[in-house]
């Protein structure tokens, strides 16, 4: 995955007056940061998203709509998370549980898949031809690299799956979308390319999210393999992985959820906000801090399990696939 050359490798020729020194074109580096991709990765983060999403899409509909519950009347109320579910199921059964899975296990499967696609060829592009380890700073700067490439691809999955969890009625004939095709369509003819990106803008701060997390993940194992005289890649077992997971997702979320609630605002069909600082705005005014932190308490019951999931499968399907072509 490595060759002997660094990633700020130039043919260097006699300075004279008639020579100077030249460096090898741009496109060179971007030719070199693509011969680190490997679909391998890309097989193993979506399968890992994939699963992760299935199990536990129920607690993904509680919380988005926990953030987006700012009291308008046609919202349902909920006193907690257990009574949303309740509502829910004995409304529209586990169908209304399901709402907007399709999306969900799209933008998950392709978000996961991509994410560690990117991130392991840009970090494989910045340690060519190093001997010393990544530091945190270039951990986190790949995580985001990563993050930012994977929105521009995958926002409009996002847009159509919080549209469809936010579908109130029970009744099918009068929900507005019929499912993830429908939604992409009806978004694109009724609002053309800006519906489909809405809440782009806080969806790359939300990059930084996974920059942190990704950051504390890979300090985690590293710190920890140091820790028991291995080697920093050293193979964990699925426990020790669950808890690196755990903690670096916790870590993240505690630093970030406010974008996550901001977004979702954003994308909500029921109101109409004028960009990023208007909903910043109106959520301080009429709920405070608190309304910053709508839903956390069940994003982090859904995301840190699913964090973990997402990663023991990475890992085990990634060794495999990578095993099998050594």
């Amino acid at each position: 995955m490595s060759s002997s050359s660094g990633p700020g490798d130039r043919t260097v020729l006699p300075v004279t007056a008639e020579s100077p020194v030249r460096s090898v074109p741009k496109t060179w580096s971007i030719r070199r940061l693509f011969s680190h991709v490997r679909v391998e990765n890309l097989v193993a983060g979506l399968s890992g998203g994939v699963v992760s999403t299935m199990v536990l899409h129920p607690l993904d509909l509680v919380k988005v709509r926990f953030a987006v519950s700012d009291g308008l009347q046609l919202r349902p109320k909920y006193h907690s998370i257990s009574h949303c579910m309740r509502s829910i199921w004995q409304k529209e059964g586990l169908r209304g549980l399901y709402q907007g899975v399709t999306p969900n296990v799209w933008g998950a499967g392709a978000s996961w898949g991509l994410y560690f696609f990117f991130y392991n060829a840009i970090k494989a592009y910045i340690k060519e031809g190093r001997q010393t380890e990544l530091s945190p700073t270039e951990h986190l700067v790949s995580a985001a690299e990563a993050g930012a490439m994977t929105l521009c691809l995958t926002n409009p999955i996002w847009v159509t799956k919080t549209r469809l969890v936010l579908q109130y009625s029970s009744d099918p004939s009068q929900k507005l979308y019929k499912g993830m095709v429908d939604a992409l369509v009806k978004i694109y003819r009724q609002e053309g390319v800006p519906g489909l990106y809405r809440g782009f803008v806080p969806g790359l701060f939300g990059t930084s999210h996974g920059a942190l997390q990704f950051m504390a993940y890979e300090e985690l194992k590293r710190d920890y393999n140091k820790y028991r005289n291995m080697h920093s890649d050293a193979k964990l077992n699925p426990l020790e992985y669950i808890t690196m997971a755990a903690l670096s997702k916790i870590f993240a979320v505690a630093t970030t959820y406010p974008y996550q609630v901001i977004r979702a605002r954003l994308q909500d069909q029921h109101t109409r906000y004028n960009g990023m600082m208007d909903v910043m705005r109106r959520t301080w005014r009429n709920e405070g801090v608190l309304g910053f932190y709508k839903g956390m308490v069940p994003n982090l019951i859904r995301v840190t399990p699913a964090c973990c999931i997402t990663f023991v499968v990475y890992e085990k399907v990634s060794r495999f696939l990578l095993d099998q072509h050594k």
